[in-house]
Formats: C-alpha cells, sequence, structure tokens
C-alpha cells in the first residue's frame, strides 16, 4: 500500500493580522488534504515583530533552521508601529523577509492582480474597462538589477554630495526567470509580455534579446515587448488585453503595485517568491498575501483571510505541483465570493458583511 505524500511547511504566522487570517488558511489546507489525499506537516516558527520581543531578532536562528528542512515556506505579515523606532536594517520587513528571499536565492516573485466579475466596482477605472473582471499575473525577477547592483552608497565627491546605485543584470539571470515565464504563460492564455526601457537602458537591451533567444523554445507562446512606461498606460487604458507579464525587479516592484490597485483590493491577492532550488522534486518558494500587517484591524476579527488562502494555492501549485487542488481552492474563492459574503475591506451596499472566521469557512464548505 502505498502511503500519500507529505509535504512539510514551515509557518511563519507574523505580525498584525498574520495569526488571524493564517488560521483560515490552514484550516483551509488541512481540509484539502482530507479532501485530496494528501499529508501535510506544519512546522510552526516565529518572524518578524514577534520574532524580535520573544528572541530579539526577526529571523531567528531556529526559524531559519526550520525553513530549511522544509518544502515550503508560507509567510504572513510582519512589521507595525511597534517596530519603528528600531534601525532600519533591524525592522521587521527588511531584517526578515529580504533575507528568505536572498538565503533561498528566491528569484521570481509572482503576483497575480485578480479582479473578480462581481468586484469589479471597487476598481478604480472606469466599468467599461474592468466589466467581467481581470487577472493579470506579474513575474518580476527578485534578486537581481538596482537593488543588489554594486557598487551602491552615498559620498562625498568634488565638495558635493553624491548617491550611487548600479544596474546590473548577469544573462542567466534574465535567462531563467524568461524560461519560467514562458513555462507559465504556456499553461495559461499563451501569451506572454515583456516589459523593459529598451530605449534607453542597457540592461533593458540585454533584457529583450535573451527573451527573444528564448521565445524561439516556446513557439507556443506569442511574445510582445512594451517600454515600462508604455507598460503603466496600458494596464490602465485596457487591462483584460493582458495575461502573464515578465519585468525586471524595480519595474516589477512598481508594476506589481499598480496592478493591485487596479483590482482596489489588495485583501485578495496572493504572491509567491520561488528558487531555484528543489527539496525532492519540489520548486522551494515562499508564499504570502500581497499586503501588509495591518495592525489597526489586528484582534477585530474583520481581516480578509483571502489573500492568505490563495498563497496556499499558489504553494500547492508551484511547489507541490497539485493544480487541481489548487484550482478547486480558487474555484471555492469564486463561489464564496459569487453568493454575496464580504469582509469589510470589500464590502458594498447589498453584500452581506462577515468576519475573518465566517469567510474562512464558508470557502471551507465551498472546496
Amino acid at each position: 500500500m502505498n502511503l500519500p505524500l507529505t509535504y512539510k511547511i514551515a509557518v511563519l504566522t507574523g505580525d498584525g493580522i498574520g495569526p488571524e487570517v493564517m488560521a483560515e488558511a490552514i484550516s483551509l489546507l488541512q481540509r484539502c488534504a482530507e479532501l485530496d489525499g494528501f499529508r501535510i506537516e506544519l512546522n510552526e516558527s516565529l518572524v518578524g515583530g514577534a520574532a524580535i520581543d520573544a528572541t530579539g531578532k526577526a529571523l531567528p536562528e531556529d526559524t531559519l533552521a526550520n525553513c530549511e528542512a522544509s518544502d515550503a515556506i508560507l509567510f504572513g505579515s510582519v512589521g507595525g508601529p511597534k517596530w519603528e523606532r528600531l534601525p532600519p536594517n533591524q525592522q521587521p520587513e527588511r531584517a526578515a523577509l529580504l533575507p528568505l528571499r536572498k538565503h533561498f536565492n528566491l528569484f521570481a516573485n509572482l503576483r497575480p492582480a485578480l479582479c473578480l466579475p462581481e468586484l469589479t466596482a471597487a476598481s478604480p477605472l472606469r466599468p467599461d474597462l474592468v466589466l467581467g473582471g481581470f487577472e493579470i499575473l506579474c513575474i518580476r525577477e527578485l534578486t537581481g538589477g538596482l537593488y543588489f547592483g554594486q557598487p551602491k552608497g552615498t559620498r562625498e565627491e568634488d565638495g558635493e554630495t553624491i548617491a550611487v546605485d548600479t544596474m546590473i543584470y548577469r544573462k542567466s539571470e534574465v535567462e531563467r526567470i524568461a524560461h519560467l515565464a514562458f513555462r507559465i504563460a504556456r499553461t495559461r492564455k499563451q501569451k506572454l509580455v515583456s516589459v523593459d526601457k529598451a530605449n534607453v537602458l542597457e540592461n533593458s537591451l540585454l533584457w529583450r534579446a535573451v527573451l527573444k533567444e528564448i521565445a524561439s523554445e516556446y513557439s507556443d507562446v506569442e511574445l510582445t515587448h512594451l517600454l515600462v512606461d508604455n507598460a503603466a498606460m496600458q494596464f490602465i487604458r485596457a487591462p483584460k488585453t493582458f495575461d502573464v507579464v515578465v519585468t525586471e525587479n524595480l519595474f516589477g516592484d512598481i508594476l506589481s503595485d499598480e496592478l493591485a490597485m487596479l483590482t482596489g483590493s489588495i485583501g485578495m491577492l496572493p504572491s509567491a517568491s520561488l528558487g531555484t532550488g528543489q527539496h525532492g522534486h519540489y520548486r522551494f518558494g515562499l508564499y504570502e498575501p500581497s499586503g501588509g500587517s495591518a495592525p489597526d484591524i489586528a484582534g477585530k476579527a474583520i481581516a480578509n483571510p483571502i489573500a492568505q488562502i490563495l498563497s496556499v494555492a499558489m504553494m500547492l501549485r508551484y511547489s507541490f505541483n497539485l493544480d487541481e487542488t489548487a484550482a478547486r481552492i480558487e474555484s471555492a474563492v469564486r463561489k464564496t465570493i459569487s453568493t454575496g459574503l464580504r469582509t469589510r475591506d470589500i464590502w458594498s451596499e447589498g453584500t452581506r458583511l462577515v468576519s475573518t472566521k465566517e469567510m474562512g469557512s464558508e470557502i471551507r464548505v465551498n472546496l
């Protein structure tokens, strides 16, 4: 008799609304395991402000060791006013999340901008532009470019203060994000838009050349190129014409936030940061909501758990290849929204306002 597969998951709940929304995500994950016949081994660790309070460090050694021993990381949210007095490099966001990305070489950030048909009224765009909803997946290169290039710093030169940041991309870095983007586009609408600034930047000339070269290996995927300023405009003018977008670190940082804002409900949006490393046959990744820790509503039972729940779906799809289970979760979320249930952040006249737990419970029922 073959025993079901066991997936080891490091659960890093974090701060603010993290514990509330994570509880709903874990309950749903456990229900999926029951329904679809796999096992999960959950190992919780402190991270962020909670870890600072308990150990003095935002990312304690035992937390990192837990992540190293796991197949994926399910991350909550970190930070809040309580820890803003700390030096910048000791604050939860910079001292926990960034070191995790670096340690595990999480080079690809996937952020879906999902606007469900029932929630288009929340979008700041004209109703005719978002009629029927839209979903755009932004794939951002996460470990190269301007944020990490050297030299970097501030110095005095000829009696004046100057600041230097260096933008560097290696061909191999562009190749690996391009291959990932093409493979994902192949599973969706076979359309990939690459965003660069090839009319100005040497980095973008390399980026565009590599994308064109690799496109020959994916003849079933239609590749188009957009300059970043034009892309920012086209997302607003015609969001429904896009499916998968791939771009470098700085542009991705900005554009993924623009796309999130177009949906009008960041509490609905998950994200994944994927690495090159394999744990067995798994692709290692870190999965988290796109929003923050929202300390102003923590403990009030009004936070939207859907972003954390959809992060579970992304984990099952991209780390464990459980596409059917991931689709089951996504369908349950859509069904729940279609019945008119809303947490406060997405509530509108004529819908039913529910708590964090009520939303999570209804999604589990709709599995």
